[in-house]
């Protein structure tokens, strides 16, 4: 993984268990709880010490509170980190034996937290940890939940680039614009068809060379990572693990537009001032990802998909109305959503001094 900066402790809780099971260590970090229980993946990922799986978990669970709160749903930014050992992906009874650990530390904290999947994980995963505690959602569509989220989420990026399209180019038709989607997993396989559809132009990689069949099968032309994040086209989506935008390779983008599915994309945010003194639109990746979060969310009521699909399109005049609010604050499209998220939160905090 990219290397992961300091991150300031500002949050709510931080459990860190060893698991009865497997010994291995599962994390949860509570960022707030403000508006909401905090809602937020479970990371199933190798990191080289469980001082780093602590704090991936710390440095997500912050970027979810500002997710939900730009997105004004009522919830509260957590995440949720199973630290593998070296090997193989675990499978059968060893990784029922992880997911059972880590329900355990989510039911510890009584329903602060309530995992949902994410990287390495799935709905069947989800519905293994439901055998131990209740504070789950993204189960399978047999169990009652709405089943993978990465439709809505990849659907929630076209959204939002959109937006960004129409801010950048005056339209937010994406035919014949040329975008380029790194990495070619669950959401980034589903927003690439969504654009190939859209009648986009699309380059495509991913570190796995198996992928390379959607590709063919899309008429996008495929590419290694680090020249797909380094093409000259009109939108680059990174769309696999953060931190892919560094002090390196800031200088060498050659896009218009960043507006993808991955969490964290800057290796730090300074780099969105770094972007925008380039002329490159940087769509904040807690607003053009939340689709997945949001249409999690609908599991806590009655769950509509047909809903969940219209609050996910809401996610185009969201970016919109940010960067309309960048432009006219002069300030960058990042600055303006920590802003939108800020003043939601700072609300809720007076309201609940006020009871």
């Amino acid at each position: 993984m990219p290397e992961t900066p300091l991150i300031s402790l500002d949050h709510e809780e931080l459990v860190i268990r060893k698991g009865r099971r497997t010994g291995v260590y599962t994390i949860v970090a509570v960022h707030s709880t403000t508006l909401g229980p905090a809602l937020g993946g479970c990371r199933m990922w190798r990191y080289e010490s469980s001082a780093d799986g602590a704090r991936d978990a710390l440095r997500l669970s912050r970027a979810m509170t500002f997710k939900a709160a730009a997105c004004g749903l009522a919830l509260g930014g957590g995440k949720g980190v199973i630290c593998l050992e070296p090997g193989d992906a675990p499978t059968g009874g060893r990784r029922r034996e992880l997911l059972l650990d880590f329900a355990d530390t989510v039911d510890v904290l009584h329903g602060s937290y309530i995992i949902a999947e994410d990287v390495g994980t799935s709905a069947a995963d989800m519905a293994v940890i439901r055998e131990v505690t209740k504070w789950v959602s993204g189960l399978p569509r047999e169990l009652g939940g709405s089943g993978d989220p990465s439709p809505f989420t990849a659907l929630g990026v076209v959204m939002a680039m959109r937006a960004c399209c129409a801010h950048r180019f005056g339209s937010p038709e994406l035919t014949g614009r040329t975008i380029s989607v790194v990495g070619a997993g669950r959401v980034g396989s589903e927003l690439a068809k969504l654009l190939a559809g859209a009648g986009a132009e699309l380059t495509l990689s991913d570190i796995d060379g198996s992928r390379r069949g959607l590709a063919d099968e899309l008429g996008a032309r495929w590419t290694d990572p680090s020249s797909g994040m380094l093409a000259k086209v009109d939108v680059l989506a990174p769309c696999a693990l953060g931190g892919v935008i560094d002090q390196v390779n800031v200088d060498r983008l050659r896009c218009r537009v960043v507006c993808g599915s991955a969490n964290n994309q800057l290796a730090h945010e300074g780099l969105a001032e770094d972007l925008a003194a380039r002329g490159v639109l940087y769509a904040p990746d807690f607003i053009a990802n939340a689709g997945g979060l949001i249409n999690v969310s609908l599991e806590l009521g009655e769950y509509d998909p047909g809903d969940a699909r219209r609050r996910v399109e809401g996610i185009e005049e969201t970016m919109a109305e940010l960067l309309r609010r960048a432009d006219a604050e002069g300030i960058t499209p990042l600055a303006a959503a920590y802003e939108l998220a800020r003043q939601r939160l700072d609300a809720a905090r007076r309201v609940a001094r006020s009871r």
